[in-house]
């Protein structure tokens, strides 16, 4: 089983066997790690496989280009990605770009904040969160 990621460095899209999430895997084009700390761009054809077999738990980010709070919350998020890269995946999907996937997760607001492991939802929140607010928040799940 598979998956597409898209490359942090040159946006190459990329066939990852699920199996290699937690082997640092390296983009076919750039060579540069695929999994490098940098949010993952998910899609209505990756997120189920990155939920179900990511070796760390999932941090996903809902959010929309013309939401105010979504913007300005994105930099923090980025910064945990890269702080906490090894221990916990973090994934950001654009309701915008793909409608289904907020419906399917129920989110009724933006920016949502959700956390899984192996599938299963653990906690949620709705609402932009400071640095500090989000460190806290995200260190129950370390």
């Amino acid at each position: 089983m598979s998956l597409i990621l898209a490359c942090p460095h040159c946006q190459t899209q990329n066939k990852l066997p699920v199996a290699r999430l937690s082997e640092q895997p390296q983009c076919g084009a750039c060579h540069q790690p695929l999994l490098s700390g940098a949010p993952i761009s998910a899609s209505s054809d990756n997120l189920s496989l990155l939920l179900k077999h990511s070796p760390w738990p999932v941090v996903i980010d809902f959010w929309a280009p013309w939401c105010g709070p979504c913007q300005s919350f994105g930099p923090t998020f980025a910064a945990s990605a890269a702080a906490m890269a090894g221990q916990l995946l973090f994934v950001k999907v654009n309701t915008e770009a793909y409608p289904a996937l907020g419906q399917q997760y129920r989110v009724r607001s933006i920016p949502t904040l959700l956390v899984t492991e192996g599938g299963t939802e653990l906690e949620r929140v709705s609402g932009a969160l400071s640095a500090g607010q989000f460190k806290a928040w995200l260190q129950q799940f370390l």
